[in-house]
């Protein structure tokens, strides 16, 4: 046995592997699903984004629950922004999602759920880095999510086109 200090040296920890696209797009979904239950919990708790955002980043992206199901691992760096934008564009979003809905019906009184996902996805669209087709679809997802057996996924889509075309009218 040689007494050469590299082999005591401890080796270098394996490198994690690269993320697949699709495992990227399954975070970036997540995220936004995230994002959407915790600007519900803001409204509805009273509470604000700091204190919302830790709670999810700490006991939501990729926790495990008390009967072993483990949450979904989301993109930090998208719920953050999209909970941040649907913060500071609250106004210009709500805006843009009244203008898209029937005049009787304004943002306010429409359920709690659809309102924050429109401010999750209206804070996505004011930023272009996505298309806003994908936005568009992505909340459509998440709107099954939600309501799987409704109508509301056709609503949500209905809205978001309109209020893409508002947002970004260069995209289309």
């Amino acid at each position: 046995m040689t007494d050469d200090a590299s082999s005591d040296a401890p080796q270098d920890a394996p490198k994690p592997r690269k993320l697949t696209q699709e495992e990227k797009r399954q975070m970036k979904s997540a995220s936004r699903l995230y994002a959407v239950q915790a600007l519900f919990q803001m409204e509805a708790a009273g509470q604000g984004a700091d204190k919302v955002r830790r709670e999810f980043e700490n006991f939501r992206f990729g926790a495990v629950d008390e009967d072993g199901t483990e949450m979904a691992e989301g993109n930090l760096d998208l719920f953050r922004r999209l909970i941040d934008d649907a913060v500071t564009w609250q106004a210009k979003i709500d805006q843009a999602t009244d203008r898209a809905l029937v005049a009787k019906w304004p943002i306010d009184r429409i359920d709690p759920v659809l309102r924050a996902l429109f401010r999750a996805a209206g804070a996505e669209l004011i930023t272009p880095a996505t298309p806003p087709r994908v936005v568009i679809t992505e909340f459509v997802d998440v709107a099954r999510a939600f309501f799987p057996e409704g109508k509301e996924p056709k609503f949500v889509n209905a809205v978001l086109d309109h209020m893409a075309r508002a947002l970004q009218p260069d995209a289309f």
